[in-house]
């Protein structure tokens, strides 16, 4: 058996769990999320504990069964305490600020970058170097840092760039000069 599959999720208090045929709808606190499960996959509830179960031991039941544990796991995490990405802004020149819900980014190109998120996905800027991307899906949360990121990656020889403020860039050597 799935070693985090067969791991019951504790419900916490404030937090309702629906199961209706395939559809899982979770509702807390910040917000509400839901997921289509795979048919094969059981989920069960009893006394605010969830269970999931699979029915044999294929290599594909065997993969959805896990899967499906850590995203119920993870959408009741996200409607009790929302999901947060912070990136950090490394260059001289380069800057982030919010105009109104959009994100204009100065990253050393010849026009401005703007950054439109989408719904559910809450961005602020503490200072201009940093951006924090906060949301209940954990999913969306990361795929918005990984979107935003991609707009000027870190380089390896002077790390200018975006990055995640848990990211350790490695530098190379420069050129190292003549004879």
């Amino acid at each position: 058996m799935s070693r985090i599959g067969r791991k019951p999720i504790q419900v916490p208090a404030g937090v309702t769990v629906t199961i209706q045929g395939n559809e899982i709808k979770v509702k807390g606190p910040k917000g509400e999320l839901g997921m289509t499960n795979n048919h094969n996959i059981t989920v069960n509830i009893k006394d605010n504990v969830i269970e999931v179960s699979r029915p044999d031991d294929q290599k594909e039941n065997r993969a959805l069964h896990g899967l499906t544990r850590a995203l119920i796991q993870n959408m009741i995490k996200g409607v009790t305490e929302e999901y947060k990405k912070i990136l950090d802004i490394v260059g001289v020149g380069y800057k982030a600020e919010l105009k109104g819900n959009n994100l204009l980014l100065s990253m050393g190109y010849s026009h401005p970058i703007y950054f439109i998120p989408p719904k559910g996905i809450k961005l602020e800027t503490p200072t201009p170097t940093q951006i924090v991307v906060t949301g209940i899906d954990k999913q969306l949360v990361g795929q918005v840092a990984s979107k935003i990121r991609s707009f000027r990656k870190p380089e390896p020889y002077k790390g200018k760039g975006i990055k995640y403020s848990t990211e350790i860039i490695r530098r190379k050597a420069g050129k190292t000069a003549g004879k």
